[in-house]
């Protein structure tokens, strides 16, 4: 029998699940109240036992718990409806339908580039403020640096002081607006990669529900609860809760991708408002978030490119083109979808 896996995660054990949490409140519940049942009716038991009747009916009810323990294949067939009646009960309360859930998160993605694309048009228009604030202030520090050449020449050391330290303040000023610029540039291309990268995302799973919304369907009508618990009873695979994993998990990755995508946006909002492009000043607690997202680890979204687009934006040889463009990514033809690895056949 064919069998679905997948490679590239590890499938969640059932406490890990949300009807894990319902199972472990309703074993705990039914330990305590056996326990406390089991203390209340001890007496009667102990009655009862002395009844050659009631013993043999005792004895043959505690030997098929035993059997239900010790046989594997018993114990594997309980173990899967108590599995499937937690699931049942948990699914009345929450939403556990992987398609569900990810058609929701294609909704979330959708509203989220909307939102990013305004944010790279905003940081955009402030990055080319900026640049006219450094090329004015570079033409102001060298005809300051000329008045105080001219100045020295005619011995009038007042202006002279005046229009070098005003050249020397104008220095400053702009080695650290040209540090913020290149904060902002490592914000542009991010925001820009995760942009592209994220269009294609949604592209994937939309293409995975579509497919695997009729496949799901396909299975879960042929591989009936019955059959499946007969295939758990004869040591086979229940090809229905291996599908389930496989959705599961691409609902989990993509609940990764859009939590890192929606806290980037929320950093990257902040660090814009930080900013006072008018007065030229900023606050320092926007670059150290961003300084601290630049050192944590690789991204989700960007991969190994994140490095790429560090490194590119602290090359002063590449230059960013602001003028350039925005991409509206596109799949190339014989694309492999990036969750197709999910449902390899074995």
């Amino acid at each position: 029998m064919s069998e679905y896996y997948n490679k590239e995660f590890k499938q969640k054990s059932f406490w890990q699940r949300p009807e894990g949490v319902t199972g472990m409140i309703f074993l705990t519940a039914l330990v305590v109240g056996g326990g406390v049942l089991l203390a209340t009716i001890l007496p009667a038991l102990i009655a009862l036992a002395s009844n050659v009747l009631y013993l043999s009916l005792m004895l043959m009810v505690i030997a098929a718990v035993a059997y239900m323990i010790l046989d594997p294949k018993m114990r594997n067939l309980v173990w899967y409806m108590y599995k499937s009646v937690m699931r049942w009960v948990t699914g009345i309360f929450v939403r556990i339908d992987p398609i569900a859930i990810l058609k929701a998160y294609v909704d979330d993605l959708k509203k989220n580039l909307r939102e990013m694309n305004k944010q790279i048009a905003k940081l955009r228009g402030q990055m080319h403020k900026l640049q006219e604030i450094i090329f004015n202030n570079k033409k102001q520090i060298e005809s300051n640096l000329e008045l105080a050449s001219q100045a020295r020449a005619d011995k009038k050391e007042a202006i002279m002081i005046l229009k070098s330290r005003k050249a020397g303040r104008l220095k400053e000023s702009n080695m650290r607006l040209e540090d913020l610029y290149r904060k902002m540039e490592v914000l542009y291309r991010v925001l820009t990669r995760m942009y592209e990268n994220s269009q294609i995302l949604q592209e994937d799973i939309q293409d995975q529900v579509m497919v695997k919304e009729q496949e799901r369907k396909a299975i879960h009508a042929s591989n009936t609860a019955m059959r499946s618990a007969m295939s758990v009873l004869s040591g086979d695979p229940d090809k229905r809760a291996m599908f389930d994993a496989a959705m599961e998990a691409i609902a989990d990755d993509v609940a990764s991708k859009v939590g890192e995508m929606e806290r980037f946006m929320q950093m990257s909002s902040s660090f814009m408002d930080s900013i006072d492009l008018q007065n030229g000043i900023f606050e320092e607690d926007g670059l150290k978030m961003l300084e601290k997202w630049e050192q944590e680890g690789v991204s989700l979204i960007l991969g190994e490119e994140k490095n790429t687009l560090l490194l590119a934006a602290n090359d002063d040889e590449n230059v960013l083109d602001l003028n350039a463009p925005k991409k509206e990514m596109v799949r190339e033809p014989g694309h492999k979808n990036q969750y197709d690895s999910f449902f390899d056949l074995d």
